[in-house]
């Protein structure tokens, strides 16, 4: 992976990809009634950079043993990350609008058995951190340039599994994983600093061995910088700061906003909204 400068022509890109999978997982809601709508919305950014412009991957061949992968431990914001992989051609586009439907290939939480692209089933919080330190590990002792990308939600962070993984990247120096943590500031039923506070991830992160670093999650030019990062010495860690529901003004203003009931009117709306910034951009 070769370190270039963003353009404006590829940031531009990117930031509409980033509206698109918005869009695309409210189509996944409506089409359900509901989901888990606050988390997919804030990581849209990031699997944007990540699918975008720095994991190198074949939709005709999801499988490519040379792939780049990507764990989404916190597995409920699948939803954003089928609109990515249905954007990007893995399958055809409109069948993410099946989500949770019975006989579906897009379950609420990610599960690499049924969705073309899911490199690693997920959901039970703190799993997938474990999963992703084991795949990293087996790409390096068969001695693959890729890297696999690790996607943890900030109250996910309540799980000791999460720290027992973080503690063993770094004391192995598995370094073609990057730690990706969505601190977006909620959790299921308030704020994580009320429920349980982690306090300063990135400090938290560099006690651990990493070299950390954080960045604002929804800019995918500093996105780009910090996920092209070169991790030599030390695993990297990018703490992301976020917001959760971010796009729709009316999920940021929501206190309850991470699993939601919708309606169609509803959903309708906020593709608008989202339709109108893509207009613009």
């Amino acid at each position: 992976m070769t370190k270039e400068m963003l353009d404006d022509k590829t940031k531009k890109e990117l930031q509409q990809f980033a509206l698109k999978i918005r869009i695309g997982a409210v189509e996944e809601f409506r089409a359900r009634g509901f989901g888990h709508v606050g988390g997919s919305l804030s990581v849209a950014d990031v699997l944007a950079v990540l699918y975008g412009a720095v994991m190198n991957y074949d939709p005709e061949n999801p499988k490519m043993e040379e792939r780049d992968k990507l764990v989404c431990s916190k597995g409920h914001a699948g939803p954003a990350v089928y609109a990515a992989l249905g954007l990007k051609g893995f399958f055809p586009y409109e069948e993410i609008r099946t989500l949770n439907q019975p006989g579906t290939n897009f379950p609420s939480h990610c599960d690499r058995k049924k969705t073309p692209g899911i490199d690693m089933t997920t959901g039970s919080l703190g799993q997938g951190t474990s999963l992703a330190v084991g795949m990293a590990m087996g790409d390096r002792l068969k001695g693959r340039s890729c890297r696999t990308y690790l996607i943890v939600g900030d109250g996910e962070a309540d799980e000791g599994q999460v720290w027992e993984a973080a503690m063993f990247t770094a004391a192995k120096k598995v370094t073609n994983l990057v730690w990706l943590i969505d601190n977006n500031k909620k959790q299921l039923d308030g704020y994580t600093k009320e429920i349980l506070d982690t306090g300063d991830l990135r400090e938290k992160f560099e006690a651990f061995g990493f070299d950390a670093v954080r960045v604002d999650g929804h800019d995918t030019e500093v996105l780009y910088d910090a996920l092209t990062r070169k991790a030599e010495e030390k695993p990297l860690a990018v703490i992301l700061d976020t917001v959760k529901g971010k796009g729709i003004k009316e999920v940021e203003n929501t206190m309850g906003n991470h699993s939601m009931n919708v309606s169609e009117e509803t959903c309708n709306r906020w593709i608008a909204e989202l339709e109108e910034k893509l207009k613009g951009n």
